[in-house]
């Protein structure tokens, strides 16, 4: 199914409805591949680094494989169909939350982005993200 996909900043950014998923999230690395391997199929995100293999995995998983938690993130997905080519969307979502003191991790999928913020903020960057699709969405009007 073909999505018609957005790519103009302000339009991604009205569009963009902020989703705070359920769980607790740790970025975690491994240069163990076995490991790595192991746990793709439970895996949110994989990144192969120089340093390791980068995985963002479900508090669960992180515990289960002996993975540091002690910076759980809750993740954020925005709803909008942004086209790979897609100029702001990412730059008007971390400034956003930076502007709040909010620290961000993005991950721009295929389909969706998905913003990590610190658990202990993760209502705040909701209710900022909100608001920012709010605004945009009345100057788009």
């Amino acid at each position: 199914m073909k999505q018609n996909l957005v790519r103009e900043r302000h339009a991604m950014l009205a569009g963009m409805t902020p989703d705070l998923k359920d769980g607790t999230y740790f970025f975690c690395t491994t240069k163990d591949v076995t490991v790595a391997d192991a746990l793709l199929h439970c895996s949110v995100a994989v990144f192969r680094e120089h340093e390791g293999v980068a995985l963002v995995l479900m508090e669960d998983d992180a515990r289960h494989h002996g993975f540091d938690v002690s910076m759980p993130m809750r993740r954020i997905v925005l709803e909008v169909f942004s086209a790979l080519d897609g100029v702001g969307l990412t730059a008007g979502v971390a400034t956003a939350l930076a502007d709040h003191g909010i620290p961000c991790n993005m991950i721009a999928a295929y389909h969706h982005d998905n913003v990590f913020v610190p658990a202990s903020m993760a209502e705040r960057a909701i209710s900022i993200l909100q608001d920012v699709q709010r605004e945009a969405a009345s100057a788009e009007s």
